[in-house]
């Protein structure tokens, strides 16, 4: 029987996620249909609900805004997860009493892979852009990647729990600043992580054009549509290395894949995924 799995979220029209897992289960051999579905955190629950006699599920993506919803939706949660409060993947596991839903957070293997692959690494001088889900999986990564304080760049202080709660949870000091402050901070980082959706950061990037001083080190802006994003094309006028955020979107769905089909994700495999959404093979 076909096993299905899917990307959820709202809106999700853009998700490049059914790119990458199609691409990755077709070289594999495996017969897993993946789709994307758009539900709201107020229908996410009955969407849950309505899986539960459901033996056919072997996984799911969650996106924007379900990340922290979904914490309370599954039965156990693992990892990264565990201590962020805030989860991007569940998994389904067969026991002797039924399916068991796992929750993960791929988001922060992505993220360090992503800046790993481009030659980056934490610095003293590490900040981050926003404060919601992928903020505290930013965190996490920060702190895998060696860094021990972060400068996050909120728009209202009161809605950075999340954030709070990941620093704390990984042990990383954190500074809570203004967005109104984020351009001149960028300007002296030597990491910068951006979690802001798409077009959040025009405004940030024309701030950042206008400075003249400051040099100008590694950007992760986690948007990937549309893109170069404004703040992505300000950063690398600077001279500055950009990660487009399809490059964390494939690692932290390489991760995904190998917990819900249980397969090695091999070069070969990494390969067709990057194939499927515009990005360079590999170098091994």
């Amino acid at each position: 029987m076909s096993r299905r799995a899917a990307v959820l979220g709202h809106p999700i029209s853009h998700s490049k996620s059914p790119a990458l897992h199609r691409a990755a289960y077709a070289k594999l051999g495996l017969d897993i249909y993946y789709s994307a579905i758009d539900v709201t955190v107020e229908r996410l629950h009955a969407f849950m609900a309505d899986l539960e006699d459901r033996d056919n599920w072997c996984g799911l993506s969650v996106t924007m805004p379900l990340k922290t919803a979904m914490v309370d939706e599954v039965d156990e949660v693992r990892g990264a997860g565990l201590h962020l409060g805030v989860i991007n993947t569940v998994s389904f596991e067969a026991t002797a009493h039924g399916v068991r839903r796992v929750g993960h957070n791929t988001d922060v293997a992505g993220i360090v892979e992503a800046v790993r692959n481009a030659g980056g690494r934490a610095q003293p001088k590490s900040a981050i852009l926003g404060g919601g889900g992928t903020s505290a999986a930013a965190i996490a990564a920060l702190r895998e990647l060696g860094s021990h304080h972060v400068d996050v760049y909120v728009r209202d202080t009161g809605r950075a729990a999340e954030a709070k709660a990941a620093a704390a949870g990984v042990g990383l000091s954190l500074q809570l600043r203004p967005m109104t402050e984020a351009a001149e901070g960028m300007a002296g980082a030597d990491l910068v992580i951006s979690t802001l959706p798409p077009r959040a950061a025009d405004s940030i990037a024309a701030q950042l054009g206008r400075l003249s001083d400051g040099g100008a080190g590694v950007l992760l802006d986690v948007a990937y549509d549309p893109w170069p994003s404004r703040i992505a094309e300000a950063w690398h006028s600077r001279g500055g290395v950009v990660v487009p955020g399809l490059e964390m979107l494939l690692y932290q769905a390489v991760e995904q894949i190998r917990l819900f089909s249980g397969a090695d994700v091999t070069a070969d495999v990494i390969d067709v995924m990057c194939d499927s959404v515009g990005l360079p093979r590999r170098v091994y």
